[in-house]
């Protein structure tokens, strides 16, 4: 277990985590109403890592973080498009996007994810002309 700032921010300089484990915790909290379920695992200013895991056929809309990100595949298949490409990924399976990307993820069979984030320094940030997901 972490410990946490009120902003959600890690305080330790060490986290482990069963990423198994994890997993299944998260399927004990069935039925997920948006089709997946996600979970920060880990939280800084420059630094985010977030489980996530999906029903068959679930799918996050197109959408774009504001740092450069991977997913790499723990369980099932996803289906990640970007740009009007669509790339198939199994477990071990690791893609990198670079900052500002827009794409979607759609689950092929019940899956799971880890989404790392590398994020933008607070000057960067204010200077991009869109912030946040989704935007």
């Amino acid at each position: 277990m972490t410990t946490s700032l009120a902003d959600g921010t890690m305080a330790d300089k060490l986290a482990q985590f069963d990423l198994l484990k994890e997993i299944d915790d998260a399927e004990q909290k069935k039925p997920w109403t948006s089709g997946h379920y996600a979970r920060t695992l880990f939280k800084t200013h420059d630094l985010r890592v977030v489980l996530f895991t999906m029903q068959d056929a679930s799918r996050m809309k197109e959408h774009h973080a504001d740092g450069a990100l991977s997913i790499q595949v723990l369980k099932g298949q996803l289906r990640v498009s970007v740009d009007g490409e669509s790339y198939a990924l199994g477990v071990g399976n690791l893609l990198t996007l670079a900052a500002s990307l827009r794409h979607d993820v759609e689950s092929v069979g019940d899956s799971a994810f880890l989404l790392t984030i590398s994020w933008p320094r607070a000057q960067e940030l204010a200077a991009m002309q869109h912030r946040g997901y989704g935007s």
